[in-house]
């Protein structure tokens, strides 16, 4: 997750690395062990349920906002957007999240076998920082999760970042499940102009 201000605008940005109906998760079938996420734009050839290949790698998504000087430290919330450039499932090609508004957070866990669950996680700084060394405190940083043709609560919920290793969300055994996140500065500090940076790491990981 990446945070910047510039000149007398604040510019804060967040960056990542990880059917049709939504609150979203489906059941998927055991077979051989495997785990996948992808938070933002992820690498992923075809669809789940058309058999396809999930990838590794791809770029990392930035989430940002500019806080004009005269609203600076109002306490009014700055929605941030992104540099996503897909919102479609990987799970059956719906879209699911409205880029670049929204980030897609999602993926599976499957195992032969039932019982047991993957984690998934973010590793937060303390906060976002400038090149005068200043800092924005990471927890003024929350998201709101939803989703195309949403009919009820999120597998990955909303919530703010805390510094540290953040639980976020446990995945069941063979099942695949996303959400779409919104991200916000509550913009609550008088801080020092410039671009304030800080990276948040997701990791979906089993035991």
């Amino acid at each position: 997750m990446t945070a910047r201000l510039r000149g007398w605008a604040l510019l804060l940005s967040a960056a990542a690395f990880a059917p049709a109906a939504g609150a979203f998760t489906a059941t998927i079938n055991p077979g051989s062990r495997g785990i996948y996420l992808r938070v933002g734009d992820g690498i992923y050839t075809g669809t789940y349920t058309g058999n396809g290949t999930p990838g590794n790698g791809g770029g990392v998504d930035v989430v940002s906002t500019t806080v004009p000087a005269a609203a600076l430290g109002n306490g009014v919330d700055q929605v941030m957007t992104t540099t996503a450039s897909s919102g479609v499932s990987n799970y059956d090609g719906y879209a699911f999240c409205n880029v670049p508004a929204q980030i897609y957070v999602g993926g599976f866990y499957r195992r032969s076998g039932s019982g047991g669950a993957a984690t998934l996680t973010a590793t937060v700084p303390a906060g976002l920082t400038n090149a005068q060394g200043q800092s924005i405190a990471f927890s003024q940083i929350s998201w709101t999760s939803s989703g195309n043709g949403d009919t009820g609560g999120q597998p990955i919920p909303a919530g703010t970042f805390q510094p540290g290793t953040q639980a976020l969300a446990s995945f069941q055994i063979n099942t695949w499940r996303e959400s779409c996140h919104t991200f916000r500065y509550a913009n609550d500090a008088v801080v020092g102009a410039g671009t304030y940076t800080g990276r948040v790491v997701y990791t979906l990981s089993a035991p």
